[in-house]
């Protein structure tokens, strides 16, 4: 049999990469393979359309096994990530009965926020919790870490349970410049070494937070969230050693929560170059033992690109993220309910929320084999260029005077609002899509009546605009914010636009082109009303107004718009608004008789809808 084998594949020599090339660039007929092919990311680098083993013979990065350093592969030799609830309730006996109840049902890490710490908010909060078997998170004001550590310290210490505890206080002195581009009230430094000589009874315990999430959802691109959360914990290593603590111990309370978005294969590149870089930082302070250089991560997915209408999708999206996050091998993951951002989320949601890790566990087994994307062509060259570009930013910042500098004067904050500004732009261009939002919507969704007005922080439906407001700190928009104000004003308006397609002639174009004007003005929630052809202009012109439409698009050939457009909008005479679907090679003489509305791919789609709105709402 193995005989038989070896002669089957000599019958199949080797080929190279030049001779597939030369097959590409051979079915291309001329176009470019660099132009059309090759992709360029946001990240600042090429994606090449086909990857092979040559492609990563020089990297050192493949070398590594699981556990050791650099832990580019992970920090365990397993991947049973610890599956993370945030416990929403204001009254301390409310959360503990919440955490006790999510943790029958398979979650491991449970995340609670404390108001103002007492030794009995505490109290009732882990009373009946097996700490020994479940991480426990808790975020409070930077003001009061310190007061919450001494409680949770002594707590832990009474019941003999200092060494079995896991779990972080979210210090995030931070978030106030981030936010609002207010400094810290306090002497950051001072504060933080305090903390850290709090919780040193407790080893599990995390205290120092890098939270990059911040940064995801406000719109980072993936190299810049690496990139400053890298900065952020080499901040908290230069203070606190300046300071006069040693490497290992400010390296072992340091605890980076990173957000996920939905770009698959990049994001579970982004962490496996995350432990790679952030354990070589830690090793210019001298640890005295590697270990010191392990990251410890959490992810949350995105909650910048879900959205309000069509939320189910939000699912897909947060389904893949947690994908992208577990493969990396994080140490633990939040799924954000996918109703977040637009109300509290439900016992409904939030048990979808977890499910969605437990469907990853328990029927894909992602938690069985450790860094399966270890060998990939693709993975592997996409986590050393996504490195290089987070190192370049890294370097930047340290070259600027570190990250608290930076956040200073303001420029991680300008240069996160730049990548946010940029992604709204390519959204309302299509360029990135939101699935049932600048794409395929639901045209008949309604959305205003399932908003709350006091939607779950995380949201970043409602969350602290006076920072953006200002110009000063992290904007706060989701993705689709701005396709959603269009359709929630339509909700509002006294009457619902109408979108007439009046197609005729050839028949394949008319009925792609419909589709795409149908797709179009459905984004902000304009009843469309569809036909199958009309053999003269008049004919459809008749029509759409007896159907009372306040829109009539022309939906034809380029080669007919020359005589059916002039035509149509002649015998229309301005009785309803005037489209015309594509971008013809007579445009410009369409123009010179007054037609001016065009829509098609190169088209910002909100900014046209935005002027629709401006004339029609207002009728």
């Amino acid at each position: 049999m193995a005989e038989n084998k070896e002669r089957l594949f000599d019958q199949f020599p080797p080929v190279s990469t030049a001779e597939w090339r030369a097959k590409v660039e051979a079915d291309l007929k001329g176009a470019p393979f660099d132009k059309k092919l090759v992709w360029r990311t946001n990240e600042g680098f090429n994606l090449q359309p086909m990857y092979r083993a040559e492609d990563i013979e020089d990297l050192a990065t493949t070398s590594s096994l699981p556990g050791e350093y650099p832990f580019l592969r992970g920090t365990r030799t397993d991947n049973d990530w610890l599956a993370r609830q945030e416990i929403l309730a204001d009254v301390p006996a409310d959360a503990n009965a919440k955490a006790r109840e999510v943790l029958t049902k398979g979650i491991t890490s449970i995340g609670f926020k404390v108001a103002e710490p007492t030794a009995e908010t505490v109290a009732a909060l882990l009373d009946g919790i097996d700490l020994t078997k479940v991480e426990v998170n808790f975020t409070t004001c930077p003001r009061h870490c310190v007061e919450l550590a001494r409680i949770l310290v002594a707590y832990l210490q009474e019941r003999g349970l200092a060494d079995a505890f896991h779990g972080s206080i979210e210090f995030n002195p931070f978030r106030r410049e981030l936010r609002h581009g207010q400094p810290f009230p306090g002497d950051i430094t001072a504060i933080a070494k305090e903390l850290v000589e709090t919780v040193a009874p407790v080893p599990a315990l995390r205290c120092l937070q890098v939270n990059s999430a911040m940064l995801s959802n406000a719109g980072a691109y993936i190299y810049q969230e690496l990139g400053y959360a890298l900065a952020w914990g080499a901040e908290w290593l230069t203070l606190l050693t300046e300071a006069g603590l040693d490497a290992d111990t400010v390296a072992r309370r340091v605890k980076f929560d990173m957000g996920v978005s939905s770009n698959y294969f990049m994001e579970l590149a982004k962490f496996r170059a995350a432990r790679m870089l952030w354990a070589q930082i830690v090793e210019q302070y001298k640890p005295a033992s590697k270990d010191a250089c392990k990251m410890a991560v959490h992810a949350t997915t995105s909650t910048f690109n879900q959205t309000i209408y069509d939320a189910h999708v939000n699912l897909l999206r947060s389904q893949t993220e947690c994908m992208s996050a577990a493969l990396a091998g994080v140490d633990s993951i939040t799924v954000t309910p996918f109703d977040a951002p637009y109300k509290r989320p439900d016992d409904f949601s939030e048990r979808i929320a977890r499910n969605q890790q437990f469907l990853l566990k328990e029927e894909s087994h992602l938690d069985k084999v450790v860094d399966p994307a270890g060998g990939s062509y693709y993975v592997e060259t996409l986590t050393v260029s996504i490195a290089r570009e987070a190192w370049k930013l890294f370097l930047d910042v340290e070259e600027k005077g570190g990250f608290l500098a930076c956040l200073t004067d303001g420029s991680i904050q300008k240069a996160i609002r730049e990548s946010s500004e940029k992604r709204h732009t390519d959204v309302a261009r299509r360029k990135e899509i939101l699935l049932g939002t600048n794409q395929y919507p639901n045209v008949n969704e309604k959305a205003a009546d399932k908003i709350q007005a006091e939607a779950c922080a995380c949201s970043c439906h409602h969350d602290h605009a006076e920072g953006e407001a200002e110009g000063q700190g992290l904007p706060t928009s989701r993705a689709a914010s701005d396709f959603e104000a269009l359709r929630l004003a339509t909700e509002g308006a006294a009457r619902r636009p109408k979108v007439f397609m009046l197609t005729i002639g050839n028949l394949a174009m008319r009925l792609a082109r419909a589709q795409f004007s149908t797709n179009f003005f459905g984004c902000a929630g304009y009843e469309i009303i569809d036909n199958l052809g009309f053999d003269t202009v008049e004919k459809g012109v008749d029509a759409a107004l007896e159907k009372g439409a306040d829109v009539v698009v022309l939906c034809s050939s380029d080669d007919e718009y020359a005589e059916l457009a002039p035509a149509a909008f002649k015998y229309l005479d301005g009785r309803a608004e005037f489209v015309v679907a594509g971008a013809p090679a007579c445009s410009d003489d369409l123009k010179a008789i007054g037609i001016k509305d065009f829509v098609n791919v190169r088209s910002n789609v909100l900014e046209t809808l935005r002027d629709f709105n401006a004339r029609l709402l207002n009728k």
